[in-house]
């Protein structure tokens, strides 16, 4: 087995860093976007997440693998998100080792109110610039990659957001 690393080709390397430094950028573009509305991105995700759920409710460790965050992470922006009034952390009735992260009415306010604005950059910065086929190419790409990593445990087929 030969010890030679297989490097990437110059269209591996373009596409691999491209896809990167997209991600980077949209990412803190949409996070400066919403920070007029008082949110991080962050705290857009959680929420959206927890309103996506027909209960508004999620353990924490489901957070936590759902957004690909370490354990770590996920308690301390979910304690800061707590203490601004946007979700409740509680002890699950099951589980008293583990917690349930719950929307708050504030919580749910504020997704409310960053939402329609948070959509119209997505369209206008990402979906719009693409055609359909473009869109389903990226959407079977990403899928494939998310069943492969370690961290996808939740079948995202059934929780796409």
């Amino acid at each position: 087995m030969s010890t030679e690393p297989r490097w990437l080709t110059e269209a591996e390397n373009d596409a691999w860093r491209n896809l990167s430094l997209m991600q980077l950028q949209l990412g803190a573009f949409l996070g400066r976007e919403l920070a007029s509305d008082g949110l991080s991105y962050p705290d857009y995700l959680v929420l959206a997440d927890l309103s996506d759920r027909p209960d508004n409710q999620a353990r924490l460790h489901e957070l936590s693998r759902q957004l690909g965050w370490e354990k770590s992470r996920v308690s301390h922006h979910i304690n800061r998100m707590q203490k601004r009034g946007l979700i409740d952390k509680t002890r699950c009735p099951t589980d008293q080792r583990g917690w349930n992260v719950t929307l708050t009415d504030e919580g749910r306010a504020a997704i409310t109110k960053a939402a329609p604005a948070h959509v119209e950059a997505v369209r206008r910065h990402f979906i719009d610039l693409l055609t359909p086929d473009q869109i389903s190419a990226l959407d079977a790409i990403a899928r494939t990659v998310l069943k492969h990593l370690p961290i996808s445990g939740l079948d995202r087929d059934s929780h796409d957001s």
